[in-house]
């Protein structure tokens, strides 16, 4: 796996985006590479490690070495974390959750990387943003994903009305997610805000055993009723 040149391979590895899931998720890919590699910049050493346990890589994972690369990581620290790939050590990233770089500090690294002319190479395993979409069937040839909306009513309500304006003038799927635990919020104000005919798809616990997604109008949602308290959530959009 090593490259000729000096440098080594940056891998960016899955994991689970449910709790509780089998490995059917999971290429068998991961678990080779993963066995394959020293040195990981991860979100969560203690999850990281309780996941690399049970991939059961054939390796004690006291072994492996980890540095935490999280939304706290300054710029200015990569080059020191991720020294051993400029000795010709391969490097893997995982995330907390889903794919590394996707609405994830793990893209802070990938971009270090481009910068400095290191291979990366990624893995295939499950993104929720990507199957909510690909669930939703709303618009899956223009979409944008947007992260967290403002916490406050005001500035979200605001917020929901420019996404829904963009959405119809560009017929474009709008993603966006929030803190567990304002999901229900989240969901009340969407359906306060926007027109009686906008879509709305609610993907809440994708791949676990609360795994529920619904694509409605909003006139449709408001007969309703949905509890996305504490559950991972993605939230789509599309305005006619």
């Amino acid at each position: 796996m090593q490259q000729s040149n000096k440098k080594g391979i940056l891998y960016l590895i899955p994991t689970f985006i449910a709790e509780g899931t089998d490995f059917s998720e999971i290429p068998a890919q991961v678990k080779q590479c993963a066995s394959d590699i020293d040195y990981f910049l991860v979100e969560n050493v203690r999850t990281t490690r309780r996941y690399f346990s049970k991939l059961k890589m054939g390796r004690p994972i006291e072994d492996l070495h980890f540095e935490v690369l999280d939304k706290k990581t300054d710029e200015t620290a990569l080059k020191s974390l991720m020294a051993p790939i400029f000795e010709g050590k391969n490097m893997g990233i995982v995330s907390e959750s889903g794919c590394p770089g996707i609405a994830d500090p793990g893209a802070l690294a990938v971009n270090f990387a481009h910068k400095n002319d290191i291979r990366v190479i990624p893995i295939v395993g499950p993104s929720s943003l990507l199957l909510a979409l690909m669930a939703s069937g709303l618009n899956g040839q223009s979409f944008t994903f947007h992260g967290y909306l403002p916490i406050q009513k005001k500035e979200a309500s605001q917020r929901i009305k420019q996404l829904e304006q963009d959405s119809r003038k560009k017929n474009e799927t709008q993603l966006f997610i929030e803190t567990p635990y304002r999901n229900n919020q989240l969901l009340d104000a969407l359906l306060s805000t926007c027109r009686s005919d906008t879509r709305i798809c609610v993907a809440r616990g994708i791949n676990g055993d609360k795994e529920l997604i619904k694509t409605a109008s909003v006139s449709d949602w408001k007969k309703l009723k949905m509890d996305l308290h504490k559950i991972p959530t993605v939230f789509l959009l599309l305005a006619n």
